[in-house]
């Protein structure tokens, strides 16, 4: 029996996301960081000095799990830790001068692979795509703050 399946919405969001994910660890492997350290890098390059559970909170991480992360890019040259001045029980995460090189090589490397992936794509979709994908997002936040 022979039957055609189409790809569900949910499968196929997991797909591209899986695909963008291996395509951007095969041209970042010379980087030798881990997609959770990249993350972290890049989202402290936005909003350097924040503090480590803000930064867990804001990638939707452990804290401990964001303090294994941040301990291995401290050892490898990336992140330094501050005290924070207003709290002595606090740190400062803050990106190093070799932190700032690799985020920009990282942002090349990512840019690229989206106008690979967006090639044939018009603008109009792709926008029309983001905001779809937004409201639904805010549809499933809601959902949580409803506790539905």
């Amino acid at each position: 029996m022979n039957t055609t399946h189409k790809p569900t919405f949910g499968f196929l969001v997991t797909d591209v996301t899986r695909l963008m994910r291996k395509h951007f660890d095969r041209r970042a492997v010379r980087f030798n960081l881990t997609r959770a350290q990249w993350r972290a890098l890049k989202r402290l390059s936005h909003d350097e000095g924040m503090r480590q559970n803000e930064l867990a909170e804001q990638l939707e991480m452990e804290p401990i799990a964001i303090g294994r992360v941040i301990d291995r890019l401290q050892k490898a040259g990336f992140v330094e830790r501050r005290a924070d001045p207003a709290d002595r029980r606090a740190w400062r995460l803050h990106l190093t001068p070799r932190a700032h090189g690799v985020v920009g090589d990282m942002e090349q490397i990512s840019g690229e692979l989206y106008r690979q992936a967006q090639r044939g794509i018009s603008t109009a979709d792709l926008k029309a795509m983001m905001g779809v994908l937004a409201r639904m997002k805010d549809n499933l936040n809601a959902l949580d703050e409803s506790g539905a």
